[in-house]
């Protein structure tokens, strides 16, 4: 972590390698010079790096990429669209070479675009955390789904007793689904009715937006997860977390 000025009431971040306050960040493509240009300037704030749904599959340069990224200490994993679309091709065995060939070690389980009983969802969680570590999507991509809170708590722990190491709420790139209304605000209500009954500590709430982002971290401190983050935005994301942007500046102060 860099800190080049001396400043009291900062608020106290975890360390790498996080547990919490965790940022995931979404790579739709970038090059394999712009991973490294993006290592140099946020490498310290990455935890996690998620290749956006099936992007892996068009992305030239993959191994030379995530190699980059390994080096840096930075897991990465594929979106669970690409799991998705080899489990509907009936290729889940596949998908395990696949794991393999790039010696990933950790792996994302989503059903977010096939229907699929969750049973058998869970099945696929414990399988691949034998193998991984296993990141679980809740949440559907179809705006007009709605999943009333008790739902998604019932997936969540399921999710987490199946083997996941966290559940991951979802949100899409834009942020406008799942955890949110169409216009991007958080459904307040069924966030805090899931914290009741999961840990927060268990949970990524994907955030893409600044105003998400705010959100979750004056509910639930620097050290909330945030997953979606645009590789532009992690710096950003840390000053909000440390209440250095005009969104948090005051929010900490009283309270360090």
């Amino acid at each position: 972590m860099y800190n080049n000025f001396s400043l009291t009431k900062i608020p106290e971040r975890t360390l790498k390698p996080r547990t919490s306050g965790l940022t995931m960040v979404m790579d739709k493509g970038l090059s394999v010079r712009d991973v490294e240009n993006l290592i140099e300037v946020a490498g310290d704030y990455i935890d996690l790096v998620k290749l956006g749904w099936a992007t892996s599959y068009v992305t030239p340069n993959l191994h030379s990429k995530i190699e980059v990224y390994r080096h840096a200490g930075i897991p990465v994993y594929f979106g669970g669209t690409l799991l998705e679309a080899f489990i509907i091709r009936n290729q889940f065995d596949d998908y395990l070479k696949v794991l393999d060939k790039y010696d990933l070690k950790y792996a994302e389980v989503s059903d977010g675009s096939i229907t699929l009983e969750h049973d058998k969802k869970c099945e696929y969680i414990n399988i691949l955390s034998k193998k991984v570590t296993v990141l679980s999507e809740v949440g559907s991509k179809d705006v007009e789904k709605i999943i009333p809170p008790y739902k998604w708590i019932e997936l969540m722990q399921k999710e987490l007793d199946a083997g996941a190491w966290k559940v991951i709420g979802e949100a899409r790139e834009g942020g406008n689904v799942g955890l949110f209304r169409s216009s991007g605000e958080v459904r307040s209500g069924l966030v805090e009715e899931i914290l009741t009954k999961i840990p927060s500590e268990k949970i990524i709430w994907e955030a893409p937006q600044r105003d998400q982002q705010v959100w979750f971290i004056k509910l639930i401190g620097a050290n909330v997860n945030l997953g979606n983050i645009a590789p532009s935005e992690v710096v950003p994301l840390e000053t909000l977390r440390l209440g250095l942007r005009s969104d948090t500046f005051s929010y900490f102060l009283d309270k360090l």
